[in-house]
């Protein structure tokens, strides 16, 4: 089988030394607290995804973007599909975060990130992206969402 490559967004809202993140209602990773992000449609661009995802599931519209990170990640019982995460910031946007369909946004203090209700990733590249700094990596998953491997390095640019 070939291998496959989903080009996906993540978006990490922040205002002051606050965090906005979304308890995933359904889908992939439902039951998770996360970012905001998704698929890249046909014929539009990644940072056109990042803000219209943003827009899907929190109501609020990205005025500025910045783009802080790329990670790959794999999971041992699909090896041949690659998940690429263009991850964005922002702090300048419109409009208040309003629950929908998909996600329920909640600010957290950076301080008081609940690490243990996300992805277990997150622990790894949240604190980078808190910071300031660009990085990129990779991460293989196992059973459970168990991390069997990881690679995570701050960069000057993307």
């Amino acid at each position: 089988m070939a291998a496959t490559r989903k080009i996906l967004t993540l978006c990490m809202v922040r205002q002051g030394s606050r965090v906005l993140l979304g308890m995933k209602k359904r889908g992939f990773g439902a039951g998770r607290l996360n970012g905001f992000g998704g698929k890249v449609e046909a014929g539009e661009t990644i940072e056109a995804a990042a803000k219209r995802e943003l827009r899907e599931e929190a109501g609020i519209e990205a005025l500025i973007l910045q783009k802080v990170g790329l990670l790959a990640f794999t999971f041992a019982n699909n090896p041949e599909e690659t998940l690429e995460v263009h991850v964005f910031t922002t702090r300048e946007f419109s409009g208040d975060p309003v629950e929908t369909e998909e996600m329920k946004p909640q600010w957290f203090d950076e301080s008081e990130i609940p690490y243990a209700l996300m992805w277990p990733d997150d622990i790894f590249w949240i604190p980078l992206l808190l910071e300031g700094k660009k990085f990129t990596g990779s991460f293989l998953f196992g059973p459970e969402d168990t991390i069997l491997h990881q690679d995570l390095h701050e960069i000057e640019a993307l």
